[in-house]
């Protein structure tokens, strides 16, 4: 009976120390989440560059996110991107840790503002280091946070090739006007745009095609609605 009080002593510090850590991990989460939504990726680019164990705590908090939904949206864009044909090359914007890559047989070019892994290469995904029409798929995957997410398209388009395919998904309390998002795809150079909020409880997803036209990047879009997490 000692030894059992005495592992049960022992153990509460423990537990609670976790208990707290884990709290503390999700109210940093929290902060950088909102941080991302409402910076441009410049400043997320520097704020990383600077201190790069941020990028590390968020995706600690996101993957605790990710256990919580019903499904992984990134799964849709994996199956879909298996069924494309051999030689597809694909563009993968806000890769985090770079699934999509390790999951699909085709050439994936992966950017993010931290490289996670050996897959993946720094840079703010508004400029990514890649010629003009070398890709078959522009993915975003729950990536277009920073607040000039219009330039992130404008850079897709130009890395596209023409008619290739650009696929979002985004949670879907961020579109709240699908016709004023759409509208803001065409002006962005993007045509026969198809949204899909039915589907999915927690996800929109976005089809669309890189058009022969040049975006208009005078157009500002409205932000969109940034995915805030409640302080708990």
């Amino acid at each position: 009976p000692d030894g059992v009080a005495r592992a049960h002593a022992a153990g509460a510090p423990s537990a609670a120390r976790q208990k707290l850590q884990a709290k503390l991990q999700g109210a940093r989460f929290r902060q950088l989440n909102e941080q991302l939504y409402t910076t441009n990726s410049a400043s997320a680019l520097a704020l990383l560059r600077a201190e790069p164990e941020l990028f590390d705590a968020y995706h600690r908090g996101f993957r605790e996110q990710v256990r919580k939904w019903p499904s992984n949206p990134l799964q849709r864009l994996i199956e879909w991107a298996k069924a494309l044909p051999s030689g597809t090359v694909l563009g993968d914007f806000g890769c985090g840790d770079a699934q999509l890559a390790a999951s699909v047989p085709h050439r994936v070019h992966s950017f993010d503002l931290v490289a996670a892994n050996e897959r993946v290469v720094a840079c703010d995904i508004a400029a990514v280091p890649l010629r003009d029409g070398s890709l078959d798929g522009a993915v975003f995957c729950l990536a277009l946070m920073g607040t000039n997410w219009a330039d992130f398209l404008c850079e897709a388009h130009r890395t596209l090739k023409p008619g290739g395919a650009l696929k979002i998904v985004e949670v879907r309390s961020r579109i709240t006007d699908v016709r004023d998002f759409v509208r803001a795809l065409r002006a962005l150079g993007f045509d026969e745009c198809a949204v899909d909020k039915e589907s999915n409880s927690h996800f929109v997803a976005v089809d669309a095609v890189k058009a022969e036209r040049a975006p208009d990047k005078a157009v500002r879009p409205k932000p969109l609605v940034p995915c805030v997490y409640k302080r708990r």
